[in-house]
């Protein structure tokens, strides 16, 4: 693979005449170029789990419609659930490539915010009393999703009035940068 003249490589540091290339120097470019190569393989998995969720909740469609359970609330509660999790997917894979790109950090950041929004809708639309030992429990479990999802709507509300570019990012925003 050439590598262009341009001085953009980034895996070697920059040298004036007459200056060597420390072994710390090659060091951290060669680790540098490991951690990249761990992110795009760590995107890479992420993208092969979004595929294998989407033909899983198609599975589950067709079965729901052929065994008549598809007018069931909690079998399409569950559909939602799926899907949001794949949201999550998506926004996480997006994440992991934004830091690939060294992207913006306010791009980084928004995708965050965004991951975490649709964690908390999906356990907020998941959400059974049932599950907890006592009512108490499940109340206290509902008291910190609301202020979860209150900070995050916060966070969100917060990031997009400062934001000097007024883009949108991630699959909750509808765009790219």
């Amino acid at each position: 693979m050439a590598e262009s003249d341009d001085g953009d490589s980034g895996s070697e540091p920059e040298l004036g005449p007459g200056e060597a290339v420390s072994l710390g120097d090659r060091y951290a470019a060669v680790t540098d170029t490991f951690i990249h190569g761990v992110e795009l393989a760590a995107a890479t998995v992420f993208a092969l789990l979004f595929a294998i969720g989407v033909v899983d909740l198609g599975l589950q469609i067709v079965g729901a419609i052929s065994d008549g359970t598809i007018t069931d609330p909690t079998v399409v509660i569950g559909f939602i659930d799926t899907g949001l999790l794949l949201l999550i997917i998506v926004e996480v894979y997006q994440t992991v490539v934004a830091y690939t790109q060294e992207s913006d950090t306010r791009r980084i950041v928004r995708l965050v915010i965004y991951t975490g929004v649709i964690a908390m809708v999906r356990k907020a639309i998941i959400f059974r009393t049932g599950e907890y030992a006592t009512t108490q429990d499940a109340l206290l479990a509902a008291v910190a999703y609301t202020a979860i999802i209150a900070g995050l709507a916060g966070l969100l509300l917060v990031e997009r009035t400062y934001d000097p570019g007024g883009g949108d990012v991630g699959t909750a925003g509808g765009g790219t940068d």
